[in-house]
């Protein structure tokens, strides 16, 4: 359980505070896709969740433990995988010896499914890699790293697209029961088969708190006809196709896949709440 309760936080030098008096509480094992605009705290919130920040007012507990007390114990059950990162000029398996010490229930067996998977062999020099490669050696580390918290900020920047399926099927085939995901992202379309619940933050706060399965029992998505519109639509976008559009859910209808793009765009214009 992560629970984060009353927070204030501003950076220095900004007059504007990033949260002010905000809270929120996450259960345990499920897979969370954190969305918002620019600027509205989705980094800053997993920053706080890691205890890399503090908070000016309040509270931020994993398991009732305060994160900026960055504890051995709950360090090494946690792993924040960054949007920016860097990575020594050492081989992998340097670096994985470095690494492995710190977490008790690291998985040399999970890193090798994980890099097989995407396409990654032998590395000598970490240092040398592409972005994308090292974005996929990372979280496979992470992952093999067999934390019960994972916090993933943009996973799939700057992957292509073969490499944002590869990490679809690798985070589906290495989720276990007893771990928590939070994935901060822009690309929606890349996690929404993923996801297990939704938060969409905007500044003011939270707007959406919601399970994937509440939202299909609510909602569906789908794309229809200039004739077809009718006063069940919530949010509509033009396209070649026709209309995308999110409307009310009626009873007998069957349940649809979410479309994350038009969810959050009807959120932030206030059509969903």
């Amino acid at each position: 359980m992560i629970e984060v309760k009353n927070i204030s936080y501003r950076y220095p030098g900004q007059k504007q505070p990033v949260f002010s008096d905000f809270s929120l509480q996450l259960p345990a094992n499920c897979i969370y896709g954190l969305l918002g605009k620019n600027g509205t705290g989705k980094s800053t919130l997993l920053y706080l969740i890691a205890g890399l920040l503090r908070p000016q007012q309040g509270s931020v507990c994993c398991d009732h433990v305060a994160t900026q007390d960055r504890p051995a114990d709950l360090l090494a059950d946690m792993f924040l995988v960054s949007e920016e990162f860097e990575l020594p000029a050492v081989s992998l398996n340097s670096y994985v010896e470095l690494l492995q010490p710190f977490y008790p229930r690291f998985s040399r067996e999970v890193l090798r499914r994980c890099l097989e998977a995407f396409e990654l062999g032998d590395i000598k020099d970490l240092h040398a890699l592409s972005m994308g490669q090292k974005k996929k050696v990372y979280m496979s580390i992470a992952l093999a790293a067999n934390t019960r918290l994972l916090l993933m900020d943009e996973p799939t920047n700057g992957l292509d697209i073969p490499s944002k399926s590869q990490f679809r099927k690798v985070i589906t085939e290495n989720m276990q029961e007893d771990r928590t995901v939070i994935i901060s992202t822009h690309q929606v379309h890349d996690v929404e088969q993923l996801l297990d619940h939704v938060l969409i933050i905007s500044e003011q706060g939270m707007q959406l708190n919601a399970s994937i399965a509440d939202i299909t029992e609510r909602y569906t998505f789908e794309v229809r006809m200039p004739g077809q519109l009718d006063d069940t639509i919530i949010y509509a976008e033009p396209s070649l196709q026709g209309n995308i559009v999110m409307s009310r859910r009626e009873p007998g209808q069957d349940e649809t896949l979410v479309n994350l793009e038009l969810l959050f765009n009807a959120v932030t214009k206030g059509l969903v709440k």
